[in-house]
């Protein structure tokens, strides 16, 4: 294989991700093919520019991508043209389909029977229990009279959540048998995704799990796996648990650290996970580390540029890479805790979100934004309609900033986004929600930055 590669990409996420992989594959001198039900799905930028994804791909082929039969036999149609070296997505609804076209094609890339179980919440809780591992108790249910059944069994609170959705979608905590029938139905209610797949419409309900949430950003080649390092979360209160923050890396003992990749390395082990980028969200409870979920692919919400700005390690590079065949190399096998005695660079990203909806006019406060040397980048798009945080739809925009000597750079962050104002359409003026977060006064403690 030559040094240019030629890749098929199987659509893709519109956003972060979905942004920055083109121009990543292009600065990598390689060129890709698009492959997608309709270009119109990716929305032009602001400033009326073509969506990267489209403007970037060296040609684009229209086909039914929610149909494998129709992928595959596409896929070797532009393998017999164009010659094919690799085959990737960033989209978490096509990660199947990428893995049975590699399969096809004799690429790169993890089995279909993998992926099609890391990719179903309560296929991977099935096998963290077989396996013997920390897992939180859980039930699938169909059916009305099943759930009320299996709540009792766990007893509340708990989670419900989609078995086959992501980015956050409807899952929820349930504190009695009212919220447990709003989840039922929402769930159960939603035939296809966003993408027009049909969906299992069953309701996943595990014990909720209390503790601070991590993702663990990690590489598996060959069956082996390196740990790219641990980044710390901060979510919306309940009922949703709505991602509002990251910083990597995360302020953790190291003996906490190394603890939770183990686990993590456990968990993939688990479900037989071989090869690609993981983001595998997990919670720190007094009992140790448990799944929140897996997510067979790289992270999104900005944490692979907080990743490469820390490490000089940038994950999408990893995964072009990965989709090649090829052992990616990773800066450092894992990002050092913060602690006061080894200080080290950090960056993190805070999302706008209104705690109202409506439709957002205006945004004051951008000026300190501008004038703040921690802020290397922020986007706050207005007009813009707003949504309740129930998922990551109702991000508004997102601040990112870096502290390169410390451990500061979630605190600057929410700082810059707690300084603005949205004004909406009907003359309300709000405070995006979630900051302060916990997160930032529990790590202001002595006690969390003991190393």
């Amino acid at each position: 294989m030559s040094d240019l590669a030629t890749l098929l990409m199987i659509e893709s996420w519109m956003r972060s991700t979905g942004h920055s992989l083109p121009g990543v594959i292009k600065r990598l001198g390689h060129r890709y093919i698009l492959l997608t039900r309709d270009p119109d799905l990716y929305p032009a930028c602001a400033g009326g520019q073509e969506h990267p994804v489209v403007a970037e791909a060296d040609r684009i082929v229209r086909v039914d991508t929610n149909d494998t039969a129709r992928l595959v036999d596409a896929s070797r149609a532009v393998a017999a043209r164009d010659g094919i070296d690799g085959v990737l997505t960033t989209c978490d609804y096509y990660l199947e389909a990428v893995a049975e076209v590699a399969d096809a094609l004799g690429l790169a890339g993890p089995s279909g029977a993998v992926m099609h179980l890391a990719t179903r919440k309560h296929l991977v809780r099935r096998a963290l229990h077989d396996a013997g591992l920390a897992n939180p108790a859980f039930a699938v249910t169909r059916t009305w009279e099943d759930s009320l059944a299996a709540a009792a069994e766990i007893g509340y609170p708990l989670v419900a959540k989609p078995t086959d959705l992501n980015s956050g979608t409807a899952v929820r905590r349930i504190d009695d048998d009212a919220g447990l029938k709003d989840a039922f139905w929402e769930i159960t209610g939603i035939e296809r995704n966003t993408r027009e797949q049909p969906l299992e419409r069953a309701l996943l309900l595990e014990q909720l799990i209390d503790g601070q949430e991590l993702s663990v950003e990690a590489a598996t080649c060959h069956g082996e796996t390196t740990i790219i390092g641990i980044t710390d979360k901060s979510v919306t209160g309940a009922p949703a648990f709505v991602e509002s923050g990251h910083m990597f890396p995360a302020r953790l003992d190291r003996d906490v650290a190394s603890e939770v990749e183990e686990y993590v390395r456990a968990v993939l082990d688990a479900i037989g996970y071989t090869h690609g980028l993981t983001h595998t969200e997990v919670r720190l409870t007094p009992d140790g580390p448990h799944v929140v979920e897996i997510n067979p692919r790289q992270a999104g919400g900005y944490i692979f540029d907080l990743v490469h700005r820390v490490t000089g390690t940038h994950p999408l590079e990893l995964l072009v890479e990965l989709s090649l065949g090829r052992n990616p190399q990773v800066g450092t096998a894992s990002a050092p805790a913060l602690t006061a005695e080894v200080p080290s660079g950090s960056a993190a990203v805070f999302f706008v979100m209104s705690p109202v909806e409506g439709t957002l006019q205006e945004v004051h406060g951008t000026a300190h934004l501008d004038a703040d040397p921690a802020v290397v980048r922020w986007s706050v798009p207005a007009p813009a309609a707003i949504r309740c945080p129930r998922s990551n739809d109702a991000y508004l925009g997102h601040v990112l900033v870096v502290d390169p000597a410390g451990s500061a750079a979630r605190e600057r962050a929410e700082a810059a986004v707690g300084g603005l104002a949205l004004r909406l359409a009907d003359g309300r003026v709000v405070t995006p929600v979630g900051v302060p977060s916990e997160l930032v006064a529990s790590m202001s403690r002595p006690t969390m930055e003991a190393g």
